[in-house]
């Protein structure tokens, strides 16, 4: 009976790997359908604030419209319509057409 207790409390089929397979798949799913597209277009945004350039044509966050006149290193010099500049700080920039002119840059999807 002792060594009946022994075999029960020793062995039984005790996987770690079994134990931890479905908290892997959920980071898994996690990463490939979260974390990795969002990364992606994290970097998206970063290269379309990065080639902003003078000409642009802008939409900020707030909905204003307007036309880059200079850009600094965070901020850019927006004319929104005649003797209005405004400075906005380029994260608040939500989408960039280019100028007239200028080759159109490729989107990912």
């Amino acid at each position: 009976m002792n060594y009946h207790l022994i075999a029960m409390s020793t062995g039984g089929g005790n996987d770690p790997l079994g134990m931890f397979l479905p908290l892997i798949l959920m980071f898994a799913i996690f990463y490939f359908m979260i974390i990795r597209p969002q990364s992606k277009r994290q970097k998206e945004r970063e290269k379309l604030l990065s080639n902003i350039q003078k000409g642009d044509k802008v939409i900020t966050s707030g909905g204003i419209h307007g036309t880059v006149s200079s850009v600094d290193d965070t901020t850019v010099i927006v004319q929104a319509a005649d003797n209005v500049k405004l400075r906005i700080d380029k994260v608040a920039i939500t989408t960039v057409l280019p100028a007239k002119g200028a080759e159109t840059p490729v989107t990912t999807k």
